[in-house]
């Protein structure tokens, strides 16, 4: 279960960075979200992941961390937002310039 988690954490950030590298704005976009879903599960993972435990410490037994799941509602919350004001500045780019690269430049080279 560890190495399937670390390999799909390793595949999310891969493909996070490889869409990142791109020179669309929205791909760029998608990019971001990636690596925040990875970072969102790495930090899950960090948490010691036990299954059939109580969340709360009762009677000497083995409870789940709640920091990790704490970290993890605060990182959606900033990354929903995150995403949505990049968006936001995107479409307002394509409207200014007309297009959806990333430097700005048309596919010709030059403005």
């Amino acid at each position: 279960m560890n190495a399937f988690l670390a390999l799909l954490i390793g595949v999310l950030t891969a493909g996070g960075v490889f869409l990142l590298l791109r020179a669309q704005t929205f791909v760029v976009i998608l990019g971001l979200t990636l690596l925040s879903y990875a970072v969102n599960l790495f930090l899950f993972v960090m948490g010691r992941l036990v299954i059939g435990a109580p969340p709360i410490a009762g009677g000497g037994a083995a409870t789940a961390d709640p920091l990790p799941q704490a970290l993890v509602l605060t990182a959606i919350v900033i990354s929903f937002a995150m995403t949505a004001f990049v968006i936001a500045l995107a479409l307002k780019a394509r409207a200014e310039m007309g297009n959806d690269h990333v430097d700005g430049l048309h596919d010709g080279g030059e403005r």
